[in-house]
């Protein structure tokens, strides 16, 4: 068996050994005569785990004790719907940033149940910057402020957590997560759909200060409460238990390999290589970012033609790089360097892309 380099955006690539260690265990595991998604979530041997998981995601985001750590299905966009719900009151203000498609689609699970503004909007830039913190209009009344700190379609990323004073940030750091450090008490909350960084498609994390978990909210159903999520260590109803385990391997692997300061360096120089060689090809490749909002994770570049966009994306699938054709909202290619993404990867992308401009350009 080969396995090829895969640049997906999400799904995403998991590191090998996480995958071998769960083919593994998937008959039996530790002992218990069945799988791990066999048994009651309510087990000890179940809890023990989801307990040692949540310990290590702290050690390695460096999450704080007046946090909550949460473990839901749903993906990111349920969140997004569930934050107002549970965080502003019935036609309160919360305020947008808007710095790409995933900022838009958190408006559009927002707006019937909050007052929605858009604090400021990089669109009419085509989403090839952030948009200037001097010039966001916040509310001093709005329940929270929310930005993406990082779009996977168009290859924008915050350097930092923005300075938006009172009001509680909230962040979808999906494509981002444990990339690097980051200061989570600078957040009211950040959740991240897992299948990027942290582990398969069909969980999703949710860190969030435990004083907002005391606001009421609006009318909703028990189950879509965080604080009774919280309350019942994210086990309220059954949840996604063999995505919960395959999350808790790759965690114990990051911390293994050096945890986010090691996976910050691998992903910056990731990245270093291979917007080099879009630069330095002579306008054959090119990304349309500003350099200070480029993102490490997701990379689009786009060719001189449509024709050599689907050139490309043919010949290198042929080549053993899988998922470079980019989405379909901008066209063009996208690798995505997440953090099970090696080096390796890199380089050979560089390698093809090199090749295949001699070849064509």
């Amino acid at each position: 068996m080969t396995r090829a380099f895969n640049f997906s955006a999400g799904p995403a690539a998991l590191p090998e050994p996480v995958l071998r260690q769960a083919q593994a265990e998937m008959l039996e595991w530790h002992g218990v005569g069945a799988s791990v998604v066999e048994i009651s979530h309510r087990s000890a041997d179940f809890v023990e785990m989801a307990a040692q998981i949540e310990a290590d995601l702290r050690t390695l985001i460096g999450i704080p004790d007046d946090y909550a750590v949460l473990f839901l299905g749903g993906g990111a966009t349920t969140q997004m719907a569930l934050q107002p719900l549970n965080f502003a009151a019935p036609g309160q203000a919360v305020d947008f940033v808007v710095s790409g498609h995933w900022s838009k689609i958190a408006i559009k699970q927002a707006r019937p149940y909050v007052d929605v503004r858009v604090a400021a909007d990089g669109e009419s830039g085509g989403f090839r910057d952030l948009p200037p913190r001097a010039q966001w209009q916040l509310s001093a009344d709005a329940a929270y402020v929310h930005i993406t700190a990082n779009e996977t379609i168009h290859g924008v990323e915050y350097p930092d957590a923005p300075d938006v004073g009172q009001v509680p940030l909230f962040a979808d750091f999906s494509s981002s997560i444990a990339s690097r450090p980051i200061d989570v008490s600078r957040y009211g909350v950040i959740y991240a759909g897992a299948q990027k960084n942290l582990g398969p498609v069909g969980i999703t994390v949710v860190i969030v200060r435990r004083d907002l978990l005391e606001r009421a909210g609006q009318p909703r159903a028990d189950i879509f409460t965080y604080a009774s999520h919280a309350a019942r260590d994210s086990m309220l109803n059954t949840p996604p238990t063999w995505n919960w385990y395959v999350l808790g391997l790759t965690v114990k692997w990051m911390l293994g390999e050096g945890g986010v300061e090691e996976f910050a360096r691998r992903n910056a120089a990731k990245s270093r290589l291979l917007y080099t060689a879009i630069d330095g090809s002579g306008g054959f490749y090119r990304n349309e970012v500003a350099p200070v909002a480029r993102s490490r994770m997701n990379i689009p570049f786009f060719l001189p033609s449509a024709e050599l966009d689907g050139l490309f994306v043919a010949e290198s699938k042929a080549a053993g790089l899988l998922a470079l054709k980019g989405h379909k909202a901008i066209g063009g290619i996208r690798a995505s360097l997440y953090n099970a993404v090696p080096l390796e990867a890199a380089q050979a992308l560089v390698a093809f892309m090199d090749d295949f401009r001699r070849r064509h350009g």
